[in-house]
């Protein structure tokens, strides 16, 4: 019979098996209606809710602060014996014979060094695969590279008069040659030692930018300890009764005291170093490590190659920062090389080889550096609030608009001490002296800005671009060690 055209026709079903019981109409029935009613709780299921949101990410701890202050302990053996450079190198050099036109051709191995050495050793210690870590070894090795350097300084009168230079001469040759390569040796050293400390910090703090800033302002307060230290130990003069063997019959008393201060920093160098790299553990980089470094960034791979070819890859906000610290540092690098010289020759009218003048005035210019380490110290402490409330840049602003008016200020002082009239005994009015010194304490607020603000807005403005941070420190570096090149080339063509 053919079948209606609404009927639908079913497929033969297979013979049941010979073991199997015929099945009923009733248990058709019954499976047919149970698999009907699957389909339909299928079709009729409602659909899925939507998944949970993603629990939110445990946020990285913050690297302990007494951690950070024992890594930053560092900054006050390198800073006290910079403070001894800047206080009483620049009066010795003359005693040795240099002439004062010639002693900012000195100065300029300091620049010199900088531009070539911290970004080169900033560049290997972002690459270091050493199982001590990446920083640790270039802080031990510029620590040592101090030490000898300030061994050479200090006995250069001895090695010069061993080699040939007839005591009491006015110009040692010898002694000169010897000061020189200690003085070049300083300055790498320094260097050397400065952009890895800087570098570990930014590696420990990470992304916590707050961490950063509160990371330099800890190195800063060092500095600033460094710094009192250093320039009260500058100007005390009784160093060579407590150390009696440094005098001798080719290193007067001047000269056994700076001896003598530098063998104390040496000791003070090698208990905060130990102090700081057995702090903190470092994870080795391993070479796969290092070859994706190398792989990263093509900015990272320009400096393999050139130097400068890094920035190409510099932001407009990095060259701000940039081109601030090279102005700032214009006027800085004067300051620094011949503010005590300043106060011996312009208040005091003293002359390095002539009396005691001279040498009252330098140290007492040492004394006003370190009531400017102390302000420095408190506006390290209290940097982290200012910024918070203020924000950092108007901070950076300001403090270069206070280090304008204080070398306005010394200028006037300047002008106005050579129409004075000097007391009896050869001494400077107390105003005039009182006015100095307090131009020099001022000048700490800004100071410590210039040493903690602009590495930690380099910090956290080269993270995006892929460069180690021993770079980045090392690109810092070149703005500040540029001016200071110019501006010592313009003072040797000038004299």
């Amino acid at each position: 019979m053919a079948s209606s055209p609404h009927e639908v026709t079913q497929a033969p079903q297979p013979p049941p098996p010979a073991n199997s019981r015929p099945r009923s109409s009733l248990s058709s029935a019954a499976e047919a209606a149970t698999t009907s009613g699957k389909n339909r709780i299928k079709r009729a299921k409602p659909p899925l809710p939507p998944p949970p949101p993603p629990l939110p990410l445990r946020r990285e701890a913050r690297v302990p602060l007494r951690l950070l202050l024992k890594v930053t302990s560092v900054a006050c053996g390198v800073q006290f014996g910079w403070a001894l450079q800047l206080s009483l190198l620049t009066p010795y050099v003359q005693e040795l014979g240099i002439p004062h036109s010639m002693a900012s051709l000195v100065w300029l191995c300091g620049p010199l060094s900088g531009l070539f050495v911290q970004p080169l050793i900033g560049h290997m210690s972002d690459r270091c695969a050493s199982r001590f870590g990446r920083r640790r070894p270039f802080i031990l090795g510029g620590a040592a590279v101090i030490a000898l350097s300030i061994v050479l300084i200090g006995f250069a009168a001895d090695i010069g008069g061993i080699m040939g230079d007839p005591a009491g001469a006015h110009v040692r040759p010898r002694a000169i040659a010897v000061f020189v390569v200690g003085f070049w040796l300083l300055d790498v050293g320094n260097n050397t030692i400065q952009g890895p400390c800087r570098a570990l910090l930014a590696d420990l703090t990470g992304k916590d930018h707050r961490r950063t800033r509160v990371a330099n302002a800890y190195y800063s307060l060092f500095m600033a300890l460094g710094s009192v230290l250093g320039y009260a130990a500058g100007s005390f003069s009784a160093w060579f009764k407590i150390l009696p063997f440094t005098f001798t019959s080719y290193c007067n008393r001047d000269c056994a005291n700076l001896k003598s201060v530098f063998l104390v920093d040496v000791l003070l160098l090698a208990l905060t170093t130990y102090f700081s790299v057995s702090s903190v553990k470092e994870i080795p980089l391993n070479s796969r490590a290092s070859s994706n470094i190398d792989e990263e960034t093509p900015a990272q791979e320009a400096f393999f190659w050139e130097l400068l070819g890094v920035f190409r890859y510099v932001t407009s906000p990095i060259w701000i920062i940039l081109i601030a610290t090279a102005l700032n540092w214009i006027g800085w690098f004067p300051f620094t090389l011949f503010d005590t010289d300043w106060m011996g020759r312009e208040i005091y009218r003293g002359d390095p080889n002539k009396g005691q003048g001279y040498h009252t005035g330098v140290r007492m210019g040492a004394f006003g550096l370190m009531m400017n380490s102390i302000v420095l110290g408190f506006t390290s402490i209290m940097l982290e609030k200012i910024c918070r409330k203020f924000g950092s840049g108007l901070v950076w602003g300001i403090s270069s608009i206070v280090l304008s008016f204080c070398l306005g200020a010394m200028l006037i002082i300047t002008a106005i001490v050579k129409d004075m009239e000097f007391s009896s005994k050869g001494l400077p009015p107390t105003v005039i002296v009182v006015a100095a010194l307090f131009t020099f304490t001022v000048l700490g607020m800004p100071l410590a800005i210039t040493y903690s603000l602009p590495y930690a807005l380099i910090s956290a403005r080269t993270e995006a671009l892929g460069l180690g941070q021993g770079l980045s420190m090392g690109i810092l570096n070149l703005a500040i060690v540029i001016p200071q090149v110019c501006l010592s080339y313009l003072v040797f063509v000038i004299s």
